[in-house]
């Protein structure tokens, strides 16, 4: 079981996640078990920037996450997300947050994310979806 963090602030925000779960839950190898609900936040970065709605989803799937990762950016390339400027806006930002139990350092890929500490929104979705998976 992997947890997938969505968020964008360009556009149409709540149509953006929606494609986003539509999209990982059509990835090959994985099924979407459960989404937390939708909070809105401030921006982390450039100042100007747009409110995020944010969201978390729990997934199952057969790929490595590696292949997550990739079918993930694949994604956020098909909804016009541009990687111009580090913490910029975005359409869509997808984030493997966690992925069972592996601890993963490697360029490019942190398992559990570093942010997760200092996100306390993302640790609020994750419980909440930790919640609803074991009840």
């Amino acid at each position: 079981m992997a947890f997938v963090a969505l968020g964008s602030n360009l556009g149409d925000r709540a149509a953006y996640l929606a494609r986003g779960r539509a999209a990982i839950g059509a990835l090959s190898g994985t099924r979407l078990l459960a989404a937390s609900d939708i909070e809105e936040t401030a921006p982390i970065g450039p100042p100007g920037q747009g409110a995020y709605l944010n969201q978390m989803v729990a997934i199952e799937t057969t790929r490595t996450p590696v292949a997550l990762l990739e079918g993930l950016l694949a994604i956020e390339r098909a909804c016009g997300r541009r990687r111009a400027e580090r913490w910029g806006a975005r359409t869509l930002d997808l984030d493997i947050v966690r992925f069972g139990d592996l601890e993963i350092a490697e360029p490019g890929l942190a398992i559990p994310h570093p942010e997760l500490p200092h996100r306390p929104f993302w640790q609020r979705e994750l419980a909440q979806l930790q919640g609803v998976l074991v009840s």
